[in-house]
């Protein structure tokens, strides 16, 4: 495999301390925090929701009507973190091998060079990403999951960390294509903007109404950083209780009368990689069933289809995750109290 993509340089990596699941990785994860907060007013629980995302080594889907700071979010993560970014602006002309890269023939070399697409960053920015058809939709399935595009039969390893962020306007609004099944399962996790407070949007205005301060954002957060607080968040412990509270709510979803199609194992996968994402952001070694809960509803809604009858009815996705949270036993936190104890012994 040949890997594209290197991440730029703050300072030496020598320099950087590996960061464990306490102060370290809270401290850099704080910065980040507030340099996105700098950018996005009055909207602390979606930049806390897309920091869990990036540490989960997951990708996030932010969907809203036009104007509420959607692709300002996506930018303002990209640039608090120094690393390589490419922002793909999805329209109905995109085509595949814009995202992907072809295959050039060299005269010179008499050979084929491969050019490397957008998709070849550590960020990478899909803008108003249901515009484009969903044959380019489907350009990033393989690069979404496997981290890796194949063209021509040759296979390109891209760089670490890799985080789709993408946008895109409601399905009622003109000219977009709904994401297929497959392709939102990729995301992680959903989130939806909303309009600001009145309080936000004034601050917005004394804010933004000058000088727009994406421009005055610098990175707070070398690439090398996101991985081995990735690697941290890895070692967050998820009790077999907690993970089994995990199974039974995507389970749920799966014979819940107002749904036609369920969560799949990967949103169990990604439910537990997010709450090992959520512990670690709160400065624990270990998830706990609130994890699951609170992130419940963000990362598995977005992958399920209510049925007719339910739309009529105005029952929607996130009503169903709310309806089977309420239905389903949490698990006992003894388990996890035992485990604490066996740590400090």
């Amino acid at each position: 495999m040949t890997t594209y993509g290197e991440p730029g340089s703050l300072e030496d990596p020598a320099t950087h301390a590996e960061p464990g699941v306490g102060g370290d990785l809270t401290t850099t994860a704080e910065r980040i925090r507030r340099a996105v907060e700098s950018v996005i007013e009055g909207k602390p629980e979606v930049v806390r929701l897309a920091l869990t995302v990036l540490l989960a080594e997951g990708h996030l889907l932010i969907e809203d009507v036009p104007g509420v700071g959607k692709t300002m979010l996506a930018k303002a993560l990209a640039r608090s973190v120094d690393c390589s970014v490419r922002r793909i602006q999805f329209t109905p002309d995109l085509l595949p091998s814009d995202i992907t890269g072809v295959s050039v023939f060299d005269q010179q070399r008499r050979d084929f060079e491969f050019k490397p697409g957008a998709v070849f960053a550590q960020i990478v920015i899909g803008d108003e990403i249901n515009r484009a058809s969903p044959k380019t939709q489907s350009a990033l399935l393989e690069s979404m999951e496997e981290r890796q595009v194949t063209v021509d039969g040759h296979t390109y390893e891209l760089p670490s960390p890799f985080m789709v962020v993408a946008t895109q306007n409601p399905v009622e609004m003109e000219g977009t294509y709904p994401l297929p099944e497959a392709q939102r399962d990729r995301f992680m996790a959903r989130v939806s903007m909303g309009y600001p407070s009145p309080e936000a949007e004034l601050r917005m205005l004394d804010v933004h109404g000058v000088v727009p301060p994406l421009e005055d954002l610098q990175p707070v957060a070398h690439a090398h950083d996101i991985v081995k607080l990735v690697e941290a968040v890895r070692r967050v412990h998820v009790a077999d209780s907690v993970r089994r509270y995990a199974v039974d709510l995507v389970t749920a979803t799966r014979h819940h009368p107002d749904l036609r199609l369920g969560a799949s194992p990967r949103a169990t996968l990604h439910l537990v990689r997010a709450a090992r994402a959520a512990a670690a952001l709160a400065g624990r070694e270990f998830a706990l069933p609130d994890d699951v809960q609170a992130l419940a509803v963000s990362v598995l809604a977005h992958r399920l289809l209510p049925t007719a009858q339910a739309q009529l009815g105005g029952r929607t996705a996130e009503q169903a995750v709310l309806d089977i949270l309420r239905r389903t036993p949490v698990p006992d936190p003894s388990a996890q109290a035992a485990w604490r104890q066996a740590r400090r012994l």
